[in-house]
């Protein structure tokens, strides 16, 4: 007995010490931390045009940049711009050395037992195009014309699985020989990334191009450190914000040349 009370004031000193700790924890604050600091740092594509690439000015610029941009503003602080490649993501986040992912990039399970991921702010996709005079809106219209993919591609695939009989895919080898074959006209129809037929329009805007209908989606959303619930309800707060207000509509016709789709929420 009197061995255990000796022992009451280490006890009582380790519950103390715990506890402290557990309110300093609780306490501690992404959120809280950007807007004390004024400043916030975030992860964007370093070569990912039209998401995120140094421009002619020889600054950043692009759709990721500009909803960073968005951020600082409504956050009401300084912003600081990290390009980052794409398998630097989840590690610069986790680390620390950003404070979010704005960088094109999808969600799946396996990224999400790492990071937590907000609401799709930005349209990602594999789709068909072309000019914006040819009715087509599905597979079935692909009848009697010549479509263009890049052989393997999840494209080629999906679209594969839906061609119509009178329709034809012609392969080719890469990006480049497929979009050289659909500005030369000798295919009606591009079948791509939704941001290979955004540089595409921006190069040739004769072209008019239009995206015609999806083959497949993986939209981007912001990616948050996992336990970080007041900044990931912010940054949520913010998509459907800008959703609501039209600037996330805007950046879309801005830099991929369509109007924003329906994207999912988390």
């Amino acid at each position: 007995m009197k061995s255990f009370l000796k022992k009451i004031p280490a006890i009582s000193a380790l519950a103390i010490g715990l506890f402290m700790g557990a309110t300093m924890d609780a306490k501690a604050d992404q959120l809280n931390d950007i807007l004390s600091k004024g400043k916030i740092i975030i992860g964007v594509p370093e070569n990912f045009p039209p998401f995120g690439s140094v421009g002619a000015n020889f600054e950043h610029e692009g759709y990721d940049v500009d909803v960073a941009k968005l951020v600082a503003e409504d956050l009401g602080v300084e912003l600081e711009l990290k390009p980052i490649t794409s398998k630097q993501r989840i590690p610069f986040l986790t680390s620390g050395n950003v404070d979010l992912v704005i960088s094109s990039m999808g969600a799946n399970p396996s990224r999400a037992k790492s990071i937590w991921f907000s609401h799709a702010y930005a349209p990602f996709f594999s789709g068909v195009f072309a000019s914006e005079d040819k009715k087509i809106s599905s597979p079935a219209d692909l009848k009697g014309l010549k479509a263009a993919v890049t052989g393997g591609t999840i494209e080629d695939l999906e679209l594969s699985k839906k061609l119509p009989e009178g329709a034809e895919l012609i392969r080719f080898g890469d990006n480049a020989a497929t979009i050289s074959a659909f500005v030369a006209g000798q295919v009606d129809v591009l079948v791509t990334g939704n941001t290979v037929a955004a540089k595409v329009g921006q190069d040739h805007p004769d072209l008019k191009l239009k995206t015609k209908f999806i083959v497949s989606e993986s939209p981007a959303f912001i990616g948050v450190k996992q336990g970080e619930t007041n900044l990931l309800q912010w940054v949520n707060v913010f998509v459907v914000h800008k959703k609501l207000g039209g600037q996330l509509n805007e950046l879309s016709k801005k830099w991929l040349g369509q109007e924003l789709p329906e994207l999912p929420t988390l």
